[in-house]
C-alpha cells in the first residue's frame, strides 16, 4: 500500500478506511492534504477488492478546514492561487463522483472544505455536540470549494443560506433531525466503530448493484455541481485575493475582531 504523510489507508477485508492523521494541526487542509487525499481516493477506487470506504480522522476535531498559511500564500501569488483551485476542484470532484459507498465517521467538529467533503458521503455517523460548519465568510472567503453545492443538497435551501451566509455551525443532533447526519450514536468513541460496521454491511451486498446505484445517485449531485461549483470556486478565488482575507487571517491569529474594507 502507498505511503502517505498526512493520512492513513487501512484495509480490512472489503473495506478501506481513509484516516486523516494530522491531529497536531487539527487535520487542516494544506497542499499536501489536498494531493494525498485525492491520490488515496483514486487508489481505493481502483482496488477491485475494496467495496466500501470509511472516511475518519484522528485527534479532538475531525478537521479545522483550510490552512491559513496556505490562504496567505494564495493571496500573495496568483499562480499559487490557481494551482490551489485546480487541486481543490480535483479533490471535490473525486469525492462527488466516487463510485463506491463512502461512510463518514464524524467524531469531532468539522469546518470549511472538510465539511464540503463530508457532505458528499453516503452515510454520516456522528454524535451529539459535534459542530458542522462552513465559516468561509468569517475569513473573507466565498464558500466556493463545495459548500454552495453540498449544503443545499443536504438541507432546505433557506437553512443552507442561514448557515453559509452567517458562517454558523449546526449541531450534529439537529443535523440528524434534518437528515444531514444519517446515524447518531451515543458518544465519540462509538462513531468510528459504527461507520466501519456500516461499511462492512454494504460491502457484503452485490457490488455491481451497489456501485451502479451509487453512480446513478452521483448524477443527482453532479447536476448541482455542474450548475454551481465552478462559478462558486472562481468567486472564492476573487475573494481570496482581497485585503479582507489578509485582515481576517490576522484577526483570527490575534484573536480580535476584524476591520473590513470590502477590498
Amino acid at each position: 500500500m502507498t505511503e502517505f504523510q498526512v493520512l492513513e489507508v487501512i484495509k480490512n477485508g472489503r473495506v478501506a478506511e481513509l484516516r486523516l492523521s494530522r491531529p497536531d494541526v487539527q487535520n487542516r487542509f494544506d497542499d499536501v492534504m489536498f494531493q494525498e487525499l485525492t491520490d488515496a481516493l483514486d487508489l481505493v477506487r481502483a482496488d477491485q477488492d475494496v467495496r466500501a470506504v470509511a472516511l475518519s480522522s484522528t485527534g479532538k476535531h475531525f478537521s479545522a478546514g483550510g490552512d491559513t498559511e496556505t490562504m496567505i500564500n494564495a493571496n500573495e501569488d496568483l499562480q499559487v492561487l490557481l494551482a490551489q483551485i485546480d487541486d481543490g476542484r480535483r479533490l471535490f470532484k473525486a469525492f462527488a463522483d466516487f463510485s463506491k459507498p463512502l461512510i463518514v465517521a464524524l467524531h469531532g467538529h468539522v469546518f470549511g472544505v472538510a465539511t464540503s467533503l463530508v457532505l458528499t458521503g453516503d452515510a454520516v455517523v456522528s454524535t451529539a455536540g459535534v459542530r458542522i460548519s462552513d465559516p468561509h465568510v468569517h475569513l473573507g472567503l466565498v464558500a466556493g470549494d463545495g459548500g454552495c453545492v453540498t449544503w443545499p443538497a443536504n438541507l432546505p435551501l433557506i437553512r443552507a443560506k442561514r448557515h453559509l451566509l452567517w458562517g454558523e455551525p449546526i449541531l450534529a443532533e439537529d443535523a440528524y433531525q434534518l437528515g444531514m447526519v444519517t446515524d447518531l450514536v451515543d458518544g465519540p468513541d462509538e462513531v468510528r466503530t459504527t461507520a466501519l460496521e456500516l461499511a462492512a454491511r454494504v460491502a457484503e451486498l452485490p457490488p455491481v448493484a451497489v456501485q451502479l446505484t451509487k453512480r446513478a445517485l452521483n448524477k443527482v449531485l453532479a447536476a448541482r455541481t455542474d450548475e454551481v461549483f465552478d462559478t462558486a470556486f472562481y468567486l472564492e478565488a476573487i475573494s481570496a485575493s482581497t485585503s479582507d482575507l489578509r485582515e481576517a487571517v490576522a484577526a483570527f491569529t490575534e484573536k480580535r475582531p476584524g476591520v473590513w474594507t470590502g477590498r
